[in-house]
Parts: structure tokens; C-alpha cells; sequence
């Protein structure tokens, strides 16, 4: 089975087992998972969320960020560094 043929098989039921899988490292059986598994386990997710989810929605999204605030601890006055 090619990895094209796996992620059309996969639907949101196992993508979420396999999800549960990488976060505890083991399956749901109590095996402990591979490393090599783990890795496959999380590039099909990746790639079936890419296919079937909108970005929001995908493992690891994180909103942009929306408002401009100041930087912490920064002076009006202060000049920026310059190398000699």
C-alpha cells in the first residue's frame, strides 16, 4: 500500500487514534509505539489534516497575531545598537 492509498483510507476516527497514540506513545492496546512508528504516525496526520481540515483546525496551528503591542520594556529614547 502506498502512503497515497493510506491517507485515503484514513477518516477522522483513526486519525484521531493515531493523534492519541503519539501523544501517549503507546497504542491503545498498551504497546509502547517505535520511534519509527511515531514519526509515521505523525506525518499521516499531518498530511491527511493538509487534505481534509482547514489550517485552523490542523495539529500545531497557531493564530497570527492580531494587535501591535509595544515591545516590554522599551524606552522612546532609546537609540538603536551600532556596530563600530
Amino acid at each position: 500500500m502506498s502512503f497515497e492509498q493510506l491517507l485515503s483510507n484514513l477518516n477522522p476516527q483513526i486519525v484521531a487514534s493515531l493523534r492519541r497514540a503519539i501523544e501517549l506513545g503507546k497504542w491503545p492496546n498498551g504497546v509502547v509505539l517505535t520511534t519509527e512508528q511515531r514519526t509515521l504516525c505523525a506525518e499521516a496526520v499531518a498530511n491527511w489534516e493538509a487534505r481534509n481540515l482547514p489550517k485552523e483546525q490542523q495539529v500545531g496551528y497557531v493564530a497570527p497575531k492580531t494587535t501591535k503591542e509595544p515591545c516590554v520594556g522599551k524606552k522612546e529614547d532609546e537609540q538603536p545598537l551600532s556596530w563600530v
